[in-house]
């Protein structure tokens, strides 16, 4: 069913077990874990589409969804369903997940193809979300639900805590729009100016566009990114700060 099912030996075994304590986590099978690091580009050439961590991924986002959508709904008995989504959505960001797989070091385990690896695929937000996703993912397969449970709260609960308390990094998109509708009553409009280089290494331009006042075009390596880099500009051109979105 799992194509690298009981077939980490040697050196690569040992990188595993560092992991597993690092994380506080043990697999039984530690194929399913190192399925979990296996990026797809590291298996484009194969063409053995099942040889990557996507649908590990699919099912670790669906796990990390239900574990703290449970939490929440404990935790967060006076609240409405649109705080708890609100909250939700902020906890299994992107950005949050990311951070929390730098802290685990997952990216010294990812398994990447050659493009990937030289265009900085080891600090890449998505690959590091999307893998630490899948670990989840192979936990739930390998030691049941419960287990995968502990492992997302251990790493989860703090990230609820400064949710709640309303002291998470905002990232630059919610602050710039938190601080301009509360200043204007308006938001700021992202533009897409243009997309240079080949389908396989895309650059997006985007500006931001405030009162009138355009900032920009800056670049990121999707139209996401490159509005968060242009909501940053613009924030750090007008001095806005968290302490100011209280």
């Amino acid at each position: 069913m799992f194509p690298f099912r009981h077939t980490v030996k040697g050196d690569r075994r040992q990188e595993l077990l560092a992991f597993q304590r690092k994380a506080g986590i043990r697999f039984k099978d530690s194929g399913l874990l190192d399925l979990a690091f296996h990026h797809r580009s590291s298996t484009n050439e194969t063409g053995k589409s099942r040889d990557n961590n996507e649908r590990l991924e699919f099912l670790g986002d669906a796990v990390l969804g239900m574990v703290v959508a449970a939490r929440l709904y404990d935790c967060m008995t006076e609240r409405p369903e649109g705080d708890l989504a609100k909250t939700k959505s902020v906890v299994v960001s992107e950005d949050t997940l990311s951070g929390l797989a730098l802290e685990l070091e997952v990216n010294r385990y990812l398994i990447l193809g050659r493009g990937e690896e030289m265009s900085g695929g080891r600090q890449k937000k998505a690959i590091l979300a999307d893998a630490l996703e899948a670990v989840i993912g192979a936990l739930y397969l390998d030691s049941g639900y419960r287990t995968a449970e502990q492992f997302v709260l251990s790493i989860i609960e703090p990230q609820i805590l400064l949710v709640k308390e309303n002291r998470h990094q905002k990232d630059y998109k919610t602050l710039l729009q938190e601080y301009i509708q509360k200043l204007y009553k308006t938001v700021p409009r992202y533009q897409l100016v243009k997309k240079t280089g080949p389908d396989h290494d895309r650059t997006f331009w985007v500006s931001v566009e405030i009162q009138g006042k355009i900032y920009g075009p800056v670049s990121g390596k999707n139209k996401k990114e490159a509005e968060q880099s242009a909501a940053s500009l613009a924030a750090q051109s007008l001095d806005i700060n968290q302490n100011m979105i209280k």
